[in-house]
């Protein structure tokens, strides 16, 4: 048999390409991102076009990197760029998976691995936004970004490790625990700043939907072929999208909305020190 290294290197980035295009599942979960990141970057843009303060127009970048980075991420999971065939260590459910590409049967599941680099730059900004929305201090929001790189970062180790099945949960609980770190500081910090800066009421909707989508992450990830392999490639990678279709543009869009509409709530959510509403 052939090695697994020289089977990997006949597998030519057109053919994996041309392998995406005839699997309607999965291609359709990345072109429908592609689509509707590119429309979501030009109604963010046609929304925020007039806003005036300099904290409003803070957020609204941050929020308009989400769907930036989306439209250049899965264009390189669509383009075969960031998609790899790799081969899962010994017990794990796919060990000995193949799958046809080319005309060749190669040895090895699909690998989205690109989705981890989507993640690793577009949940900062959602965090970003959310800590400025809620008039967080900077060590908080700190902690939270690079907490959430690292999760991103070590899921992707968890994703890539062929070398040992009890590694990769391992990779995989490192980044559950960062991500503990996260929900830790959404649901017990971030709610009182949000209070007193006076944006309470979408900051704790906010909250619940970030916490409650982006826990969909790790469960599918388990349950995925990068886990137990229940699921195949084309329903986790729909399973993704739509995560990221709700977390990511939906969410967006309700942070912009709420920023155009309540200017001038984000613009007074900072006050010199020792300064109350009633001093104004």
């Amino acid at each position: 048999m052939e090695s697994l290294a020289l089977q990997q290197s006949e597998v030519t980035q057109t053919e994996i390409f041309n392998w995406i295009l005839g699997e309607p599942l999965l291609a359709s979960s990345l072109y429908v991102n592609i689509a509707l990141a590119g429309l979501s970057i030009l109604l963010f843009v046609y929304m925020t076009s007039n806003l005036e303060d300099n904290r409003a127009k803070l957020i609204a970048v941050s929020v308009l990197l989400v769907p930036t980075v989306s439209v250049s991420s899965y264009t390189g999971l669509a383009s075969g760029l960031t998609i790899d065939v790799i081969q899962m260590p010994a017990t794990h459910a796919a060990e000995n998976a193949t799958v046809n590409i080319g005309g060749q049967s190669v040895d090895g599941v699909i690998s989205l691995w690109g989705r981890y680099l989507t993640w690793a730059l577009s949940t900062p900004a959602i965090l970003l936004a959310l800590g400025l929305l809620a008039d967080a201090d900077g060590t908080s929001i700190f902690t939270a970004i690079t907490f959430d790189i690292a999760m991103c970062v070590t899921g992707l180790g968890a994703a890539l490790t062929t070398s040992s099945h009890l590694l990769r949960w391992f990779w995989y609980f490192i980044s559950c625990a960062c991500f503990a770190v996260v929900v830790y500081i959404l649901l017990t910090q971030w709610p009182a700043d949000a209070a007193a800066a006076g944006t309470a009421d979408i900051f704790n909707k906010l909250k619940i939907l970030t916490v409650v989508l982006w826990l969909g992450y790790p469960i599918i990830w388990a349950l995925g072929v990068e886990g137990i392999a229940v699921l195949p490639v084309g329903i986790t990678s729909w399973a993704y999208s739509a995560l990221d279709i709700l977390a990511k543009y939906f969410f967006a869009f309700l942070v912009l909305s709420y920023v155009v509409s309540n200017e001038s709530v984000v613009s007074g959510s900072i006050m010199p020190s020792g300064a109350s509403p009633a001093d104004d």
